[in-house]
């Protein structure tokens, strides 16, 4: 009996043992395990959970996800080294530890860096306006430095200065007489307002001359958005063509503003994202219609995301599109160009003529139905793009603008965010410096005003 129990005692410390060991080798295969599936996750992207003391490893392919940053072996590129205007040299007279009078310097090395000057003080400027008569003549002469101002005590840099920290930088007219106080210069906000103003008015001819261009253009990409005037709803326009961009803020948002700024008779070709006053302007004025297509794609996307029977509609429309792109990359005469269109026509019209269950995509068919003549001008006019992104892109800046001013209070306002944004597009978009042109354009504006001005008779 006793013997029995030690082979049992025996056989159960053995069989313990056994466990204990079964138990630590499971635990090591468990660590191995884990390490063999976080280097496999390397290669196969496999999304495995590390400790919270273990680094996290990042999967390094790219097909998937998308890194900041310039891909890899991108050719580099380095700020050009400029060439200096003002050489300043250190003292170099004595030696610092004897005192004794230094030779010239054995080593020039050359540290070449770019600097700005510090606000200097604002200057004040006396203007001298000369008159007297001739003696041989009799005719009474003036003169005035052409960049003496025609009204107020503000120099030309300072109008310059407000219209760009207030359209170019976007500050608040509070935080542009923050700018102007670190120059010396302390001006309140109502009178930033009023040289804004002033501004506007001596610029406007140049925004007509803008006007006559755009008119003149065979090619106009136009945009909308809502904008609040004291309270009401009014809409800023934007007209662009290839060197003018046009901004227009208006009450309505019909076709007789397309009237009043390119024309009853205007017969060129219009790209827009499908207004109903854009078809009603071209009916009564001969125009052309292009669709937007970067609208038409986006929302058949959409819709090919949350419906089953709108997913070939929309790859069918990509197909159509990326066809034509191609094909116009040769630039193809007139005639197939013609047949390039009556094919991606017909194309459209197989899409348009199915059935479609779905209420939404039903509306959306009904969408291209109605644009159907006007989705393919670009390919039969050259020189057209397919979408009004042109537009869209130049109107976002006063989107911007909207967001920070939140309104416009009168008519005054409404012609400021009219006159300057449309100056500094315009030039910006032609290359133009427009520091210089502001400059330029208020000099010749003082002068035509000096030239109209009635000269005094006799002798002062």
């Amino acid at each position: 009996m006793i013997c029995s129990n030690c082979e049992i005692w025996e056989e159960y410390q053995r069989l313990k043992a056994e466990n204990e060991q079964l138990r630590r080798e499971k635990a090591e295969l468990e660590i191995e395990n884990g390490k063999l599936k976080r280097r496999l996750a390397l290669y196969e992207s496999v999304k495995v959970p590390l400790p919270r003391t273990r680094r996290r490893v990042v999967s390094r392919d790219t097909s998937e996800k998308r890194f900041p940053g310039k891909p890899k072996r991108s050719p580099g590129r380095t700020r050009p080294k400029p060439e200096p205007n003002v050489v300043i040299a250190p003292e170099w007279e004595s030696c610092e530890k004897c005192g004794a009078l230094l030779p010239p310097p054995e080593v020039v090395d050359h540290h070449i860096v770019e600097e700005i000057s510090n606000p200097s003080p604002g200057e004040v400027i006396d203007y001298l306006e000369l008159g007297g008569k001739c003696t041989a003549c009799g005719t009474y002469n003036v003169a005035v430095h052409p960049d003496c101002p025609p009204v107020g005590r503000f120099g030309k840099n300072v109008y310059v200065q407000t219209t760009l920290h207030k359209f170019e930088e976007r500050l608040p007219l509070a935080r542009i007489g923050s700018v102007f106080e670190r120059s010396g210069l302390k001006i309140s906000a109502p009178t930033e307002l009023e040289l804004l103003w002033r501004m506007s008015n001596w610029l406007r001819p140049k925004y007509e001359e803008i006007l006559s261009s755009v008119r003149s253009s065979r090619v106009v990409y136009t945009d909308q958005t809502g904008i609040k005037v004291d309270g009401t709803d009014f809409w800023i326009w934007d007209f662009v063509t290839e060197l003018e961009t046009l901004f227009v803020i208006r009450k309505r948002k019909s076709q007789k503003v397309l009237e009043e700024i390119l024309g009853k008779d205007w017969d060129g070709t219009l790209v827009g994202d499908g207004l109903r006053s854009h078809h009603s302007y071209a009916r009564k004025s001969g125009a052309k219609i292009q669709r937007c297509w970067a609208h038409l794609l986006r929302e058949a996307k959409e819709l090919g995301e949350k419906y089953e029977e709108a997913r070939a509609l929309s790859e069918g429309l990509h197909r159509i599109f990326d066809r034509l792109k191609k094909a116009l990359e040769d630039d193809p005469p007139p005639e197939e160009r013609a047949k390039l269109a009556r094919t991606a026509m017909r194309a459209m019209g197989r899409l348009i003529n199915k059935r479609y269950k779905s209420s939404r995509v039903r509306k959306f068919v009904e969408k291209m139905r109605r644009g159907y003549p006007f989705w393919f001008t670009f390919v039969t006019v050259p020189g057209v793009e397919p979408t009004n992104n042109r537009a869209e892109r130049a109107l976002r800046e006063l989107v911007v603008h909207r967001k920070i001013i939140g309104t416009l209070r009168n008519e005054k306002g409404m012609q400021i965010y009219e006159t300057l944004p449309t100056l500094l597009a315009t030039w910006k978009q032609q290359g133009l410096s427009l520091q210089e042109e502001l400059s330029n354009a208020l000099t010749e504006a003082w002068q035509n005003m000096r030239e109209k001005r009635e000269k005094p008779r006799g002798v002062a």
